[in-house]
């Protein structure tokens, strides 16, 4: 099961809704501290999440091995759609590969966005009891119980089905690029990452960087979003088509 999917579903997290306005009895946040609180605040107001984005994976010599776009649908607590399918132009041998370990996982959903790719990549269903992936290029299914499937991984953190100040550490990382950024780093060593910048312009969350433990790097740019707006059940839900080989057995 490819682990760093999951990763990059946090990136999901990104929209366009204006921050609360602080109240006179919100503690101000710690010095050095204040880029920290955005992911918090974020995390803390974030009910539904629905967008689109571009992501690119590049090896350990910062080569792009890996180009695709897709779609994250997200229904907190607990339940998302990731979906994702390659850009054929931007592949290089070896590159499908890629995309079933490690970082390169992190494309490992598929969106019907683009009609070249419709029946090719990948989906990945988190229906808040079990953890689907769907393999559209070899039409296998794989499922696990949610708790058996996920560790510390920033899709825990995105859905909600995670304690955040337990399971990461979140420090301030400064501003490059005209954003603020922020820095995950997963306390344990079970993680599927070792980890993740996320990016916010005016409270909104732009862009995430993932680093694997292949040294391969994710970038995901988030492009069309809609912040908790509405989301059917249906849409974070998953049945194998007829035919699929499916490994593992869900739990009921």
């Amino acid at each position: 099961m490819p682990g760093f999917v999951l990763a990059l579903l946090v990136a999901a997290a990104a929209a366009h809704a204006a921050p609360a306005a602080p109240t006179a009895a919100a503690p101000a946040a710690p010095a050095g501290q204040q880029n920290a609180k955005l992911l918090s605040d974020y995390l803390d107001n974030l009910k539904t999440l629905r967008a689109t984005f571009l992501q690119t994976l590049a090896d350990a010599n910062g080569r792009e091995i890996d180009r695709a776009r897709g779609t994250l649908i997200v229904l907190r607590p607990g339940k998302f759609s990731w979906m994702i399918h390659p850009e054929p132009a931007a592949a290089s041998p070896g590159s499908a590969g890629a995309g079933g370990a490690g970082a390169a996982g992190a494309g490992a959903a598929s969106t019907g966005a683009s009609g070249a790719g419709a029946s090719a990549g990948q989906l990945m269903v988190c229906d808040g009891a079990n953890l689907w992936f769907f393999d559209r290029d070899l039409q296998q299914v794989t499922v696990k119980p949610v708790d058996a499937a996920l560790s510390a991984t920033p899709a825990m953190l995105l859905s909600g089905t995670v304690d955040v100040r337990r399971s990461f550490t979140i420090t301030d990382a400064g501003q490059r690029l005209g954003l603020d950024w922020v820095l995950v780093e997963p306390n344990g060593t079970d993680a599927d990452f070792r980890s993740a910048l996320f990016g916010f312009a005016h409270a909104d969350l732009k862009r995430m960087i993932l680093e694997d433990k292949l040294d391969q790097t994710a970038t995901i740019i988030f492009e069309k979003i809609e912040r908790n707006g509405p989301v059917s059940p249906s849409e974070v839900s998953f049945t194998p088509p007829a035919g699929a080989d499916v490994i593992g057995a869900p739990r009921r």
